[in-house]
């Protein structure tokens, strides 16, 4: 039986250009869905990956390595305002590995679950129906 998404979770949506943050409204088993915001990367040029670039990497795999970081950044520091206790991350398996890498150790203990799907392009129904 999967983890049920606690109440008031936060839910991230995310590939390597861009991040939905979603809301658990719901509770128990029932997954409800509010759409917070988005995040898109930011000046891509002047702020790097995590740790080197492989030489087989293309410009786009870098991208995405940094828009990853950028969202580990951003979600630690949310986490240490106290604004979610619980994530939940919802990406492609090559995204999560890049965000895996970047995130500290405080927000990678607030998951309770992930799901290995591409989901950015669908609707809040189709992401929450992803849970059942």
């Amino acid at each position: 039986m999967p983890t049920s998404i606690p109440g008031n979770a936060l839910v991230v949506v995310t590939d390597g250009h861009k991040a939905i943050l979603l809301r658990n409204e719901g509770s128990g088993n029932a997954v409800s869905l509010r759409e917070e915001r988005r995040l898109l990367p930011k000046d891509l040029l002047h702020d790097g990956p995590s740790g080197s670039r492989p030489e087989e990497q293309t410009p786009r795999q870098t991208d995405e390595a940094i828009f990853a970081k950028q969202l580990a950044e951003a979600l630690y520091k949310m986490n240490h305002a106290g604004r979610f206790e619980a994530l939940v991350l919802v990406a492609d398996p090559q995204t999560l590995g890049q965000f895996r890498d970047a995130m500290h150790k405080n927000l990678e203990a607030s998951i309770v679950r992930t799901l290995a799907k591409d989901l950015t392009n669908h609707s809040v129904r189709d992401i929450e129906q992803a849970f059942t």
